[in-house]
């Protein structure tokens, strides 16, 4: 099945390969690890690489985001960035130069340095391969191994948006006979909201563990925090943040919004006294929070990782 492998099909075909042992690597591939920490004379590098696979308006400033947001939830600022663009000979430079000048702005507004990268034409693929490897700094070690019994979730943003946000761009035919015209255009708009760079900065002081669900949405982000955590889940669904716009498309359109791939949304996972402050921390800089869930020592609940996306864009 296409899309993002599997926690255990990924477990024994990619991350039982780790190379070298190198004490150095505080951190590396994990189930719901976003980035890899690796201690360096100056202080801890973090280091994340993402491609973008599911959008094709606004990829640039997408792949950016994403980077960006796997540093970011391991407590760094982000600061470098390299690019690889593998595109089909027929889009041709002027594809090249349009996704780059979006990069390159997207990344000026987070001080982020274009590091360097690789770029082609091929005749090879029939889609552009786009993928950005972050790089940036940190004095937090941040990993679901953190997480104890009785951490309680809060969560920034709402799910599915990103999933929306490429549904609206992308395939508005979808979307037409269930949204008002100024529905979608809100919709769409959610595309500048995909960045978690300014919560985490808040959150990281105060959380064991945060992470953005991408591919699988909520569901696939929750279920890969309790395999690295080794713990159960309580999940408080009434609490989940969701638009009634993403609801009503979910029903019309016959998909799981817990499912749907979400960018922009933050996870963090916190010790219940810290809860209230960090929460009051986000209220003062406008960021709304909500807590969905807590730690448990009971059996890992059951939760769906498919990503909804593929098949609605494929309808």
């Amino acid at each position: 099945m296409p899309g993002k492998l599997q926690p255990d099909v990924l477990r024994r075909n990619v991350l039982d390969f780790t190379g070298a042992l190198r004490d150095d690597l505080l951190v590396g591939g994990g189930i719901g690890e976003d980035a890899a920490l690796i201690k360096v004379p100056e202080g801890i590098l973090v280091a994340a690489s993402d491609p973008v696979t599911g959008a094709s308006k606004n990829a640039g400033a997408l792949l950016v985001h994403i980077n960006a947001n796997d540093l970011a939830c391991k407590g760094a600022d982000p600061a470098w960035l390299v690019v690889t663009l593998i595109v089909p000979d027929a889009m041709g430079v002027s594809f090249i130069s349009d996704i780059m000048s979006e990069i390159h702005e997207t990344c000026a507004s987070l001080n982020i340095a274009i590091a360097g990268g690789h770029t082609e034409l091929t005749d090879k693929y029939d889609s552009p391969v786009i993928s950005g490897t972050m790089l940036g700094m940190t004095r937090h070690e941040l990993s679901a191994k953190k997480i104890r019994e009785g951490d309680l979730i809060l969560a920034t943003g709402h799910a599915g948006l990103e999933g929306m946000s490429i549904l609206a761009n992308d395939r508005e035919d979808l979307l037409k006979d269930i949204l008002t015209p100024d529905e979608i255009a809100t919709v769409k708009s959610w595309g500048n909201d995909f960045s978690v760079v300014k919560p985490a900065r808040i959150l990281r002081d105060y959380a064991r563990y945060m992470h953005d669900p991408t591919e699988g949405g909520i569901n696939g982000a929750l279920y890969e925090v309790q395999q690295g955590a080794g713990l159960g889940l309580e999940l408080y669904a009434d609490e989940m943040p969701v638009s009634e716009l993403t609801l009503r498309a979910a029903r019309e359109l016959s998909f799981n919004y817990m499912n749907l791939i979400s960018s922009g949304m933050l996870i963090a996972v916190i010790e219940p006294g810290l809860v209230d402050e960090a929460r009051t921390k986000l209220q003062a800089a406008n960021i709304g929070s909500r807590v969905i869930g807590k730690f448990t020592s009971d059996e890992r609940i059951s939760l769906p990782t498919n990503e909804e996306l593929w098949e609605i864009l494929a309808r």
